[in-house]
């Protein structure tokens, strides 16, 4: 690993998420810069945190001057009308990149999803180099993203990790989550990574702790080093037991994106290979 990080932004400062490495970041980089366009409810004294609306490219150029690296959380994190994610995460996400290269940024670290491949079959393994299969507007929305990062990084020199995250918490909750589980000190091993690793240029991998049910190969990362701490069979039970309680609908149990897939879903299942 590589340093070089002296100030690292974290945007999406007052989601969950960004909640969860404000506790867990500290003492890791010299400084940490936070920003929403809310302030935290829960700011605590000596956090440096500057409010920006993502949709507003002066505001995020003044967040980013002087940063090494950014952590992209911000935007909207669930399916929606196109009305609100529009504005949120295809030009908030523009705005970021953007803002990082007029501010001489090293590195961004982006906080994409499974929800970008979300209509593959949970029966096929698949691996980060996959064409994107977004189970809705926000699958699309973080694809975008995704692209964004890959011309940032070969066009401006930016260098860009696209973490897709699988499922964020202290634990998996069900049985679709014993397969994508994330847990919070493993998700900061996957953002130093991205923010020091020499090697990084554009990478993509995806955000899972050690999920022995995992759909899939997420090699890349541990080529770059990812060792996962945190093992979703250790839940095992408990996460069964709810899916026992309250079981999947017919088209989430087939594919990735779960109840993603199911939402406004109006296809032909057989025909999606």
């Amino acid at each position: 690993m590589t340093a070089g990080m002296n100030r690292v932004l974290i945007t999406g400062a007052a989601g969950g998420i960004g909640k969860s490495l404000r506790r867990l970041l500290p003492g890791t980089y010299p400084e940490l810069r936070l920003s929403d366009r809310v302030v935290p409810n829960d700011l605590a004294a000596g956090e440096n945190f500057v409010r920006a609306d993502l949709g507003s490219l002066a505001e995020v150029e003044g967040i980013c001057a002087g940063v090494d690296g950014i952590i992209h959380l911000g935007g909207r994190s669930v399916e929606d009308s196109w009305e609100e994610i529009h504005p949120a995460n295809i030009v908030g996400t523009y705005n970021l990149f953007e803002a990082a290269r007029r501010q001489g940024v090293k590195r961004v670290v982006f906080a994409s999803t499974n929800h970008v491949v979300g209509f593959y079959r949970r029966t096929q393994r698949i691996d980060n180099e996959v064409q994107p299969r977004p189970d809705g507007r926000y699958g699309v929305s973080k694809a975008y993203g995704e692209a964004l990062g890959a011309l940032y990084a070969d066009k401006y020199g930016l260098r860009v990790m696209c973490v897709r995250i699988g499922n964020y918490g202290d634990k998996p909750l069900d049985k679709r989550r014993l397969s994508m589980w994330l847990s919070p000190r493993d998700f900061v091993q996957l953002v130093r990574i991205g923010l020091e690793h020499p090697a990084i240029h554009y990478d993509i991998v995806y955000g899972s702790s050690d999920c022995e049910r995992a759909w899939w190969d997420n090699g890349h990362a541990e080529r770059l080093g990812y060792r996962p701490q945190d093992k979703a069979e250790d839940h095992r039970d408990e996460a069964l037991a709810e899916t026992a309680r309250n079981p999947e609908g017919p088209v989430s149990a087939l594919f990735i994106g779960g109840a993603f897939c199911e939402m406004e879903f109006a296809g032909d299942p057989e025909r999606i290979r």
